[in-house]
């Protein structure tokens, strides 16, 4: 990889100056040099920051234990202590090597159908019960990408309803009906 020549001559001195010096001040940077913020980052981080704070202060009402036998608080406490310690990394990394990230357009479509999906199960699940209330909120979040045919979407709902009544219905036991009593079965 070659570097772009630095151009010398008259034509290189920059005019907004009189005589053609550079109208920076000593010690002052060049816009091409001057540290980018990511917004982004910063935001993010912070979010991790204030969680991790927040389960760190939450775990503290509980009993630590020591490091042979644990109490409920201890494991809350490292997660919380670890997502505060990451959370700040991402803070100072949004803070010293910013990237500019260009966003482009809100894929509202998706946002929608997420947000109408988790709403469907919540309000849902215990009226229609847990298998069809899966399915449609499933169908409904894979159907958010507008890359996903039709056959795909309901090839991964079915698959995905299958694996989550495998796994909270009969694995975990949680005590939610199959089939609710809207549908009469």
């Amino acid at each position: 990889m070659t570097r772009p020549r630095r151009r010398t001559g008259p034509s290189s001195r920059s005019s907004s100056a009189p005589g053609g010096r550079s109208s920076l001040t000593p010690g002052s940077r060049s816009p091409e040099v001057e540290r980018r913020r990511s917004f982004p980052d910063v935001l993010a981080g912070g979010i991790f920051v204030g969680v991790g704070v927040a389960f760190v202060v939450g775990s503290l009402g509980y009993e630590l234990g020591t490091p042979t036998r644990m109490g409920p608080g201890a494991f809350p406490l490292l997660v919380g202590a670890t997502m505060a310690v990451l959370g700040l990394a991402i803070v100072i990394k949004g803070l010293i090597a910013g990237e500019v990230v260009s966003f482009g357009p809100i894929p509202w479509r998706a946002v929608a159908l997420i947000v109408v999906a988790v709403l469907f199960f919540g309000f849902t699940v215990r009226r229609l019960g847990f298998v069809p209330t899966s399915a449609v909120t499933a169908l409904l979040t894979t159907l958010a990408s507008p890359r996903v045919r039709l056959l795909t979407a309901v090839a991964v709902a079915a698959g995905l309803t299958v694996a989550s009544t495998l796994i909270f219905v009969v694995g975990l036991q949680l005590r939610i009906p199959l089939w609710g009593p809207w549908l009469g079965l």
